[in-house]
């Protein structure tokens, strides 16, 4: 692996990243490299297999079984990138919040958060109960050694606010935003409370060793670019300097976010993540060359015919065109039922391809 050079003002930290980690910084690599969200999941028969036996938090919380989990998905595929297998609402619980995977529901969180004073009672001081995917990544870390970049990641605040309030899935965000109207000082109080946390729990991640943090605002769509800029921006970009801080680069990633990519941008985060909504090089454009970007294959085309795959596989990197800072991925999660060669193919595809 090439070592990387030291540039003006770059944290210590940067200077050990492999492929992965010098594309986050716009560092030149011999190839793009290439990861996938959701790598770790129910399409691999592997998980599967572990599935039988445990759920979803089980495995979450026992540092074997997330680590396996993590280490079998990235051998398999052949990727640059390992990200720890672990879930978004990990930090509730440890607020004072219990959630549950119901079967055909997806998570469940029993007694939503809708007023002031239950925003008051949520906790910030336990935060050390996330240790199990400290651990984790620490097993991952150590199986990989310099072969792989490991990734750790959290929820963004706006998208855990409301997960919190909603209870769990929405379609409107009703509770979320007539709170976030309604009683502003609540919502900036909910929002503090999870930079907290989550600045805690980003370091407690990279402390293990992980080598870039992804910020997922999953549910930042939803909002107007009014709306973003006044009620998730600041929280937001707090975050992101607040983990920058630690000496890893920051990946910033939501979905249905082709208006607000330019105020995303402005977080600071060093890589934005893309959905497949836009072509990569307008929404390249929007983001900035100032910043690398990750994406952006619709999961979906994993369930097309392999010419087809390779057309649109083609087509994003020839729109990245060969620029430093193009971390190839899809633009949201792989799916369940999604064919495991396909996405091995891919790998070979962006491998393989000289522009």
């Amino acid at each position: 692996m090439e070592e990387a050079r030291q540039e003006p003002g770059a944290p210590e930290n940067f200077l050990h990243g492999g492929r992965f980690v010098r594309a986050c910084l716009r560092r030149p690599v011999d190839r793009t490299p290439v990861w996938f969200l959701r790598q770790a999941g129910r399409y691999m028969q592997e998980y599967r297999e572990v599935r039988k036996h445990h759920t979803l938090v089980e495995i979450c919380k026992q540092p074997e079984l997330a680590a396996e989990v993590t280490i079998t998905a990235a051998e398999k595929l052949g990727v640059d990138a390992a990200i720890i297998f672990a879930d978004l609402l990990l930090p509730l619980e440890a607020m004072g919040l219990p959630f549950e995977f119901q079967a055909g529901e997806g998570p469940v969180v029993h007694h939503p958060v809708r007023t002031a004073e239950d925003v008051r009672a949520l906790r910030t001081d336990r935060g050390a109960e996330l240790e199990y995917v400290g651990r984790a990544i620490e097993k991952v870390a150590a199986h990989f050694r310099d072969r792989i970049d490991v990734i750790g990641f959290c929820g963004a605040p706006f998208t855990l606010a409301s997960y919190m309030i909603e209870g769990g899935g929405s379609r409107n965000y009703v509770e979320t935003k007539r709170l976030m109207y309604r009683d502003p000082t609540a919502w900036g109080g909910l929002l503090e409370k999870l930079v907290t946390v989550l600045t805690g729990y980003c370091r407690l991640q990279v402390q293990a060793g992980a080598e870039a943090i992804q910020i997922f605002d999953s549910w930042v769509g939803s909002l107007s670019l009014s709306d973003y800029r006044e009620y998730a921006f600041e929280a937001a970009k707090r975050l992101v300097r607040a983990v920058q801080e630690m000496g890893v680069p920051v990946i910033y990633f939501g979905v249905e976010t082709a208006g607000l990519l330019e105020q995303m941008a402005a977080t600071g985060a060093d890589v934005i993540g893309l959905d497949w909504r836009q072509p990569l090089d307008v929404a390249w454009r929007a983001v900035g060359q100032g910043h690398a970007v990750q994406g952006n294959l619709d999961p979906i085309t994993l369930f097309a015919p392999v010419e087809i795959l390779e057309l649109r596989v083609r087509e994003i990197l020839r729109a990245a065109g060969g620029r430093a800072g193009h971390i190839f991925n899809l633009g949201h999660g792989i799916v369940p039922g999604t064919p495991v060669e396909h996405v091995q193919a891919v790998v070979r595809m962006v491998k393989e391809y000289r522009g």
